[in-house]
């Protein structure tokens, strides 16, 4: 009985050593195929990033969105729509793995290779991030390169539209900048010849006040003269009156002086 019990311990300790083994090897493959599924994710979205990247650079290095034909720009969206729902995908994909990978490394019995595990998992969540990172760059940068290239077309667009609509109204636009000149010359020649007329009446003012003067001064002197005329010509008649009194006294001087002798 003894040794038909040891037989079966014995049995039940290698089946247990067994079950061990397998599940240890399962665990460790099951980590193999998550490492592979990993690398493969990766792999994959390196070539996608790449040919992202140059879709992007070939959409937007165009003259102008105008400038493409609408089946081609067409295309091209669409290509760029299926890309980035592609990349999307993969970056959720990888990360899905990458948490499966987390899981598994706090899983009970593999923690002797713990060390290992965290140093190839922190490796896989960088390049994640890495990827990750280089999609938004690229595709934010796409979207500026395609705002600026519309703003631009529409500038473009308004250019050609200014230009084909002044094209029609040129020869009224020109009629309209002479009849602004002429009117601009007439102002200008109306300025002039109210500035002459000031200056003539100013002119003339002056020589009024200058005649004024004269005239006044001509009077005066007419007065003074006229006075002086009649007072000689008053005296002059005096003395052609009298011409016998002055004759007398004369005789009666002569005589008296004859006599004193």
């Amino acid at each position: 009985m003894k040794d038909c019990d040891s037989c079966l311990s014995l049995t039940a300790d290698d089946d247990v050593h067994s079950q061990s083994t397998t599940n240890m090897a399962t665990s460790s493959n099951y980590w193999e195929d998550l490492r592979k599924e990993a690398r493969q994710l990766e792999n994959e979205l390196d070539l996608k990033l790449v040919s992202f990247s140059k879709l992007c650079t070939s959409y937007s290095s165009s003259n102008s969105r105008e400038q493409r034909t609408r089946n081609s720009s067409s295309s091209q969206d669409n290509m760029l729509v299926a890309m980035t729902t592609e990349l999307q995908q993969l970056l959720a994909n990888l990360s899905a793995v990458n948490d499966k990978m987390a899981e598994y490394t706090s899983t009970p019995g593999v923690s002797s290779h713990n060390a290992a595990l965290m140093h190839t998992l922190q490796r896989h969540r960088d390049i994640l991030q890495d990827y990750t990172h280089e999609f938004h760059k690229t595709q934010s940068n796409f979207f500026s390169l395609r705002e600026r290239e519309d703003l631009l077309g529409s500038v473009h667009r308004d250019i050609e539209s200014y230009k084909s609509s002044s094209g029609v109204n040129n020869r009224k636009t020109e009629l309209f900048l002479k009849e602004h000149e002429h009117l601009r010359n007439s102002d200008s020649l109306i300025d002039n010849a109210i500035s002459i007329a000031m200056a003539t009446k100013e002119n003339i003012t002056f020589q009024r006040g200058m005649l004024k003067s004269i005239q006044t001064r001509v009077t005066t002197l007419a007065s003074i003269l006229f006075y002086h005329f009649s007072s000689l010509l008053t005296l002059y008649k005096n003395v052609n009156v009298h011409p016998y009194l002055n004759a007398t006294i004369n005789h009666m001087t002569t005589h008296k002086l004859s006599m004193s002798v």
